[in-house]
């Protein structure tokens, strides 16, 4: 008894903490009595079009076919671009290589690209190491050195872009 309510039937628990889908309690009608209620826990069901909306998306890892790792050691800041033969978009055969190769006409670092399609960092290193390994993108080599101009470009645009948060 809890509160002045008696739990009977408490439901065994399933995946996240739910209970089973009903349980009786007994509750006093305003009589005095005690009666029993049946309190149902199902969550309420879910309409069609919202599964139709949640089936139209693929799920990043979907795009990388399940791997994880790149054959290209790609860091989150090395910069990489469009190369010529990654220009003609239409012949991509694949959707997600066009997104990349629109994305890359100018230099960007892998970090800016996966924020840019909305994926994982995991998922645009694997994607653009396959595009690098298909002469679909050029991978830039990091800045090294103090006074390089690329170290400089760098960092002008992350200065840039946390002005624009």
């Amino acid at each position: 008894m809890v509160n002045g309510l008696t739990f009977a039937g408490r439901g065994r628990k399933r995946g996240k903490g739910a209970t089973m889908s009903t349980s009786d309690t007994r509750v006093e009608n305003g009589s005095g009595q005690e009666i029993m209620k049946r309190i149902d826990w199902r969550p309420a069901p879910v309409s069609d079009h919202e599964f139709d909306a949640d089936a139209a998306i693929v799920r990043p890892y979907a795009w990388t076919r399940g791997r994880t790792k790149s054959t290209v050691d790609l860091r989150i800041e090395v910069m990489v671009s469009t190369s010529e033969l990654g220009e003609d978009i239409d012949a991509l055969p694949q959707i997600e290589h066009r997104s990349v190769a629109e994305l890359c006409a100018e230099p960007r670092s892998v970090a800016e690209v996966a924020t840019m399609l909305a994926v994982p960092l995991g998922v645009a290193k694997v994607l653009l190491g396959d595009m690098a390994g298909l002469g679909l993108v050029i991978v830039h080599k990091t800045a090294t050195g103090g006074a390089n101009k690329a170290h400089l470009r760098l960092m002008e645009r992350v200065l840039s872009g946390l002005r624009r948060l």
